[in-house]
C-alpha cells in the first residue's frame, strides 16, 4: 500500500494495519540513523531494537530479518517520491511548470530525510537480487513520471530532442545531490533556492546567453 509501512514484500506477524504502520515507522527511523552512522553490515537487529526502545523479539513480529528492514526503508522513500510527484503534477497544465513541479517534489522528499537518500546509495547493493528487483521496479515507475513530463516539454518545443532517459537521470541525480553533496553548500542555502538554481542550471545550462561555444574537436587515432 503506497504511502504506508504496509508492504507486499515484507511480511508481519501482526495483523493490525495501524499498529504495523506505527511500529515499522519506529523501527525504520532507528535503522536509518544506525545504518547512516555505522553502516549496514555492522548494525544488528539488537542494535536497532535498542535504538528504537523496543525488545529484539518485537522487531521479529514486523520483520523477518535485517534485510527486510533495509528493503522497507528504501521502498518507503521511493513510495514517497512517487506519491509526491504524482500529487505535484496533477494540477499543472503548462509543460515546463509540470516538469518543475515534479523536480521540486523530488528535492523536497530528499530534504525531509537526507540520511535515507544517502543510505539508498550506500546500501542498495546489500540487498539480494530479488529484493533489488523490487527497488528498481519502483524507481522505473518514478522515472516514467519524470519521462512523461520531459516528453511533454519536447512536444511543446521547450526542450531539445535529447535522450529522455538521460534528462531524467540528470534530474534525479541533481535532486539526490541535495543530500549527497550537501557539504558543498553554504549553511544558509535553502532547499527552495537549491530547487530554483539547479532547475535553472538543468534547463538553461551554464553558458551565458550571448556565449557561442566552439564545436568540440573529435579526437581520432
Amino acid at each position: 500500500m503506497t504511502g504506508t509501512m504496509q508492504s507486499d514484500f515484507v511480511t508481519a506477524q501482526v495483523e493490525n494495519p495501524e499498529l504495523v504502520d506505527r511500529r515499522r515507522s519506529q523501527i525504520v527511523a532507528a535503522a536509518v540513523k544506525l545504518f547512516g552512522d555505522r553502516g549496514y553490515y555492522t548494525v544488528t537487529i539488537k542494535d536497532i531494537a535498542k535504538e528504537a526502545g523496543i525488545s529484539t523479539g518485537l522487531i521479529y513480529q514486523y520483520f523477518q530479518n535485517k534485510e527486510d528492514v533495509l528493503l522497507l526503508t528504501l521502498m518507503e522513500r521511493l513510495d514517497r517520491y512517487k506519491d509526491d510527484v504524482t500529487k505535484a503534477i496533477a494540477s499543472e497544465v503548462d509543460p515546463l511548470q509540470r516538469l518543475h513541479a515534479a523536480y521540486a517534489a523530488c528535492c523536497r522528499v530528499v530534504d525531509t530525510n537526507k540520511e535515507a537518500t544517502v543510505l539508498a546509495y550506500r546500501s542498495f547493493r546489500s540487498l539480494d537480487p530479488s529484493r533489488r528487483k523490487h527497488v528498481l521496479n519502483r524507481e522505473r515507475e518514478i522515472n516514467a513520471l519524470l519521462a512523461d513530463c520531459v516528453r511533454h516539454c519536447q512536444r511543446a518545443g521547450l526542450i531539445r530532442g535529447i535522450d529522455i532517459n538521460l534528462v531524467c537521470s540528470h534530474l534525479a541525480s541533481m535532486a539526490h545531490a541535495w543530500a549527497l553533496q550537501s557539504w558543498r553548500f553554504d549553511r544558509g542555502y535553502s532547499v527552495d533556492q537549491y530547487i530554483a538554481d539547479s532547475f535553472d542550471l538543468l534547463t538553461k545550462g551554464m553558458l551565458a546567453i550571448d556565449c557561442v561555444p566552439s564545436s568540440p574537436q573529435t579526437v581520432t587515432t
